[in-house]
């Protein structure tokens, strides 16, 4: 059966722009989720498609769309392979759809603030060309440098400065994609619109699963004027969050605020102790300097004690910096960072329960937790835990059992079991619980209505897809 359709690719568009080597296939197997790297070590490794495409313009994009949807063959969209929840794992029959192609930058409008992209386009040289203008995306996720402007959209993404800038979904202006028949839609025209439903949303967090976004339009910032760094330590988790509920529920807005656990904190700086609390403070100079006076009486008056700005520094220089896979593995360690959410008064109890449950693991590492994006009605934390095992065919089930104490104590707790990475392959089971059964038909209704044939990414965020 694949035969016939790698065939029709080939014919359609080329030699150069479908590969069927090894090589190629491959490398695009699978994301950066750790259980994929762990099988690749234990023997276990993915299936390799049946051809990587690379299209370069959205044309191309749609003539995939339309020979996999009428093949009834899988087809998984590939950004740049940054995903850690296994929203890309091919199966033999799978068409893989490399976006890495379609990279130009559309437009940059610094009068009206906006800035369009090829869904390909990596993170970094989008902000480092809007920044050539005075602009900034104001969307800094962990993997800036090796993510896409697309897949920040795919799995609705969050970045570190978004307590003041936003998420992605208050940052995109319009989204291009082709849909699961083959036919290109863009969503979103104005500033605000009342036209009926968003039906931006339908592509936010789709992961795939709904069509394939080709185009993103962000909306932009000025870049801040100034910038300034506050530090502190709390005695304990609980005082944390109160000081962090004060400062945006008063009406101040840190675009960064980050508060690390005790373990963490140790990583974090040999200056930080306690709890420790960060924060940078970016706009018109008087609005800086104003809002850190502020925050620090508050701190004051909450029983927190300051700390050297050089912590802030330290964390700006080395945010991005994450130790790979494959050293931890060889050590026979599994490990990993899970984010959720919930309102002030229930975000206490999930951090202890879940800390708790993994740090009862037999050769447990870490079980810690920071948080790292605050809302008026509660915050996210971003669990990590690592463990170990004498074996290396035992650590997928450790993987996956630090994962369960985390999505339980999550949900007992009435928290959220997702915050920016999406859902994938390692949240699809707690999907109902998130979305309760009602929500999770309605999902599987627009789905089959949007993609009757189920070809576009199985496997990945619904349950039993």
């Amino acid at each position: 059966m694949s035969a016939a359709y790698v065939s029709q690719l080939l014919t359609a568009l080329g030699q150069d722009k479908v590969a069927v080597d090894e090589a190629t296939l491959k490398s695009r197997r699978h994301d950066y989720w750790m259980v994929s790297h762990l099988r690749d070590r234990v023997g276990g490794e993915a299936p390799l498609p049946a051809c990587v495409v690379r299209p370069t313009t959205v044309a191309e994009v749609r003539t995939v769309v339309r020979i996999a949807t009428a093949a009834r063959a899988p087809l998984i969209t590939f950004g740049l392979g940054s995903g850690v929840v296994g929203g890309v794992l091919t199966t033999p029959d799978a068409i893989l759809l490399d976006l890495g192609g379609l990279s130009r930058t559309r437009f940059i409008d610094p009068k009206n603030l906006l800035a369009s992209f090829d869904a390909g386009k990596n993170g970094m040289e989008a902000e480092q060309e809007t920044a050539a203008q005075g602009l900034t995306i104001g969307h800094w996720p962990q993997s800036i440098a090796v993510s896409s402007v697309g897949g920040w959209i795919a799995t609705r993404a969050s970045g570190q400065f978004s307590s003041a800038y936003g998420n992605i979904e208050d940052i995109v202006y319009s989204v291009e994609a082709v849909m699961p028949d083959g036919e290109l839609v863009t969503l979103g025209k104005g500033p605000r619109a009342s036209a009926g439903p968003d039906l931006r949303h339908l592509l936010l967090g789709s992961e795939g699963a709904l069509g394939v976004v080709t185009g993103v339009t962000l909306s932009l910032r000025r870049a801040a004027p100034a910038r300034a760094r506050s530090a502190f330590a709390a005695p304990d988790m609980r005082t944390g969050f109160d000081f962090q509920r004060e400062i945006v529920q008063t009406g101040w807005r840190p675009p960064v605020v980050r508060q690390y656990d005790e373990r963490e904190s140790r990583r974090l700086h040999e200056a930080a102790r306690n709890c420790t609390v960060i924060m940078v403070h970016e706009g018109p100079q008087e609005l800086v300097d104003v809002e850190k006076a502020a925050v620090a009486q508050m701190a004051a008056s909450a029983g927190l004690s300051p700390l050297p700005e050089t912590i802030v520094e330290h964390w700006l220089e080395n945010r991005n910096h994450v130790a790979g896979w494959d050293q931890l593995l060889s050590r026979n360690i599994v490990a990993d960072t899970v984010e959720i959410s919930a309102q002030w008064d229930r975000i206490a109890g999930i951090y202890d329960t879940a800390t708790a449950a993994v740090g009862k693991m037999e050769g447990c590492l870490a079980a810690s937790a920071h948080s790292s994006h605050v809302y008026r009605s509660g915050l996210n934390l971003y669990f990590t835990f690592a463990v170990q095992r004498a074996e290396a065919a035992a650590l997928e089930g450790a993987y996956f059992e630090a994962w369960r104490h985390i999505m339980e104590a999550t949900v007992k707790g009435g928290g959220s079991v997702a915050h920016h990475h999406g859902v994938g392959r390692v949240r699809r089971d707690y999907l109902e619980q998130e979305l309760n059964p009602e929500g999770l038909r309605l999902l599987r209704s627009i789905k089959k209505a949007l993609d009757p044939t189920g070809v576009m990414n199985p496997g990945a965020l619904l349950p039993d897809a």
